[in-house]
């Protein structure tokens, strides 16, 4: 075990978190622009896409890290039959699911159940696909819906709160399924299919554009919350939520829904793009 696998496991990660999380939002011109430059300069963000690209103009550091982008920044794919990348960042793994299980890396792989929290919600993905996106630094913070869909239900599922860099996701067993999370249970023309928000470690924050902030607060206990009938539907590219650190986006689709494209890790990917093809309704 290296010493920053090491140190992932004894790190206390909510409390830190906290921590975070109001250090990110004090406003506080010094303080704020110092952590603003050094993210700016030392992951080389593209300014130039977003709204407002003064990097030292936003309010405080979170403001700047959830930067809106201008509309001329991102497209959908043209192909309406498009399945949309849900994040700008890096593909970790994609493709099928193998008898409920999920690859994650070299050696790793987790249950559809224990990502979901639920085996019962996790049979109709049983033999499906998945794709995983990991957001660095450098990326635009706000998720995108990866195809039109009607929102049901969401699942708060508490956990951990690891790193999930690659060097994390190589080392940590289900850590993806270990970490605290946000599951959006979604209806679409295809069927079913899920956004799952992975929060990751120094603020697992993730807020939705239907309820605002979700987590904080962390979880002690996994909950439920229902959408039935409320008749949120959102279009594919939407912006659907957000994550107030870097994470990891993953998208489950049951057998049949699409085809992926041959996808490989460490891919570039942008909101918009194109991921497969979605199947003929």
């Amino acid at each position: 075990m290296t010493f920053n696998v090491f140190v992932q496991y004894i790190l206390p990660h909510r409390a830190l978190s906290r921590v975070v999380y109001w250090a990110t939002r004090w406003t506080f011109a010094p303080w704020k622009n110092f952590l603003i430059s050094q993210i700016v300069r030392r992951y080389n963000v593209n300014m130039t896409e977003a709204v407002q690209p003064d990097a030292l103009a936003y309010q405080h550091f979170n403001a700047f890290f959830t930067r809106k982008l201008r509309p001329d920044a991102r497209h959908a794919d043209a192909d309406p039959s498009a399945l949309l990348s849900p994040a700008d960042g890096r593909i970790s793994q994609a493709g099928a699911i193998v008898d409920g299980r999920i690859f994650q890396a070299k050696g790793q792989d987790y249950t559809v159940a224990e990502l979901l929290g639920s085996a019962e919600d996790a049979e109709a993905y049983r033999s499906g696909s998945f794709a995983t996106v990991y957001l660095s630094p450098r990326d635009y913070h706000r998720v995108h819906m990866p195809l039109k869909g009607t929102l049901k239900e969401t699942v708060h599922v508490p956990g951990r709160i690891f790193s999930v860099a690659p060097f994390a996701v190589e080392a940590i067993p289900r850590v993806f399924a270990r970490n605290e999370r946000l599951v959006c249970h979604f209806e679409g023309e295809h069927g079913p299919f899920v956004v799952v928000m992975v929060g990751a470690v120094l603020v697992s924050s993730v807020a939705t554009v239907w309820d605002g902030l979700v987590i904080p607060p962390y979880a002690s206990a996994i909950g439920r919350k229902s959408f039935a009938g409320q008749n949120i539907t959102l279009d594919r590219f939407a912006e659907m939520a957000r994550f107030n650190m870097g994470s990891t986006v993953i998208v489950l689709l049951p057998p049949g829904a699409a085809a992926l494209d041959p996808l490989t890790p460490q891919q570039a990917v942008k909101v918009g793009e194109r991921l497969g093809t979605l199947a003929a309704s």
